[in-house]
């Protein structure tokens, strides 16, 4: 590079960043927190913050298991997991209450703190995904605050939504850059602060386009008839429009819908039991992140059939430049973050669906998927991460 000339592909480097995730590291499918700290992590120095416990706690197994393993992890103090530190803090989830405010303001600091100088972190950057990390903003003195909003989180079930909102408002007035993963996020944080950068969420191009090349096909998937229409992410009510994929079974009962992922992750209660009558729906699971080019590699169709809902309104589906990467067709329910997005056919309902599923069926091919996966390649974790490094450059640069 010569002198003046700027890097066109600029990285973070030899950073010390303290990130504040929105849920566990470990949790079963990774999200834009695990994808860009991970990466971050190969240049820079990173502590995340495993979740403060937005949600409010059920009595279901789920959540007494998640409870029991923080407890057992919060006493052993930072993992070494992916090239980063993760810090499973004790903190009481129970936002909204003045007594576990309290007390979390003065706990959450002083873990924080000493995981710091057990690691010989310095503060340069506190990076947040929940506002809840203003209680960290003493103990950490950042040189510089960046708030990740990707998620309207104050509208997910079991979060107390007034203390939510009221904690946001001051963290983004507070933070140096705020970046938002989809259009309505970004014009209600554009009322909060002056550097909002619409950052959407993008795919791993390179694993998800393996899907076109020859290979093997997850097994169970492979088992079903063709054409298959296939959903992979979390299996929940709050997000799914389940009575849409009941009713598009009754309409094809001869297409296979298969639904990869997690029943329940996040809505411990979320009832599938509409779907397990229909024969033509199969819940086949979780699989790894790893795994799921195997699975998109033997799909006909990609679909995202998410309730148009308060929580989905601040959504942009990571799944979106995952199916493209693979060549898929993409059909999904009417999200305000969609709306632009020209490989997306959009349809509101089980018949809309059907149809639209039978066009793309009719005009697919090898070279139309390969197609939609060069168009893909732009929107990439290396293109974004690019894209992130210069706002936080500028953001510096403006101190």
């Amino acid at each position: 590079m010569t002198g003046g000339e700027a890097d066109p592909h600029p990285t973070l480097r030899g950073r010390d960043i303290i990130c504040v995730g929105f849920a566990d590291w470990d949790t079963e499918l990774w999200t834009n927190q695990q994808h860009l700290m991970s990466r971050l992590a190969r240049t820079n120095r990173v502590l995340f913050v495993e979740s403060l416990g937005l949600r409010r706690p059920t009595l279901v197994a789920h959540d007494l298991r998640r409870i029991a393993r923080r407890v057992w992890r919060g006493l052993k103090g930072p993992r070494e997991v992916d090239g980063l530190h993760v810090l499973s803090p004790l903190v009481l989830p129970f936002h909204g209450s003045r007594v576990a405010g309290a007390v979390n303001a003065r706990v959450l600091p002083l873990l924080v703190r000493r995981a710091m100088r057990r690691l010989g972190l310095e503060g340069d950057v506190l990076w947040a995904y929940v506002p809840q990390a203003e209680m960290l903003l003493g103990a950490v003195r950042p040189r510089l605050v960046v708030y990740h909003c990707v998620d309207d989180i104050a509208a997910q079930k079991g979060v107390h939504a007034a203390d939510f909102r009221a904690t946001e408002e001051r963290f983004a007035r507070r933070a140096d850059l705020v970046l938002a993963s989809a259009p309505p996020l970004a014009r209600r944080m554009g009322e909060l602060s002056r550097n909002v950068v619409y950052a959407p969420n993008v795919a791993d191009h390179a694993l998800f386009a393996t899907a076109l090349d020859p290979g093997t096909v997850d097994p169970a998937l492979d088992a079903l008839p063709r054409p298959r229409l296939v959903f992979t992410g979390a299996v929940v009510a709050t997000k799914l429009d389940l009575e849409l994929l009941a009713e598009l079974a009754r309409l094809r009962p001869e297409w296979t819908i298969a639904l990869v992922g997690p029943v329940g992750s996040g809505d411990p209660r979320t009832d599938v039991s509409a779907l397990r009558a229909a024969p033509n729906i199969h819940l086949l699971g979780w699989r790894p992140h790893q795994g799921l080019p195997a699975v998109l590699r033997g799909a006909d169709i990609g679909l995202i059939p998410y309730a148009i809902n308060e929580l989905t309104a601040g959504v942009f589906p990571m799944k979106v430049y995952e199916y493209l990467a693979a060549g898929l067709p993409v059909i999904a329910t009417p999200l305000p973050s969609l709306a632009g997005v020209e490989e997306v056919a959009v349809a509101p309902d089980a018949e809309a669906t059907a149809a639209r599923a039978e066009a793309e069926l009719g005009r697919d091919g090898d070279e139309v998927r390969r197609e939609r996966s060069r168009a893909a390649s732009r929107h990439s974790w290396d293109a974004r991460l690019a894209e992130i490094s210069r706002a936080v450059a500028e953001a510096e640069a403006a101190e």
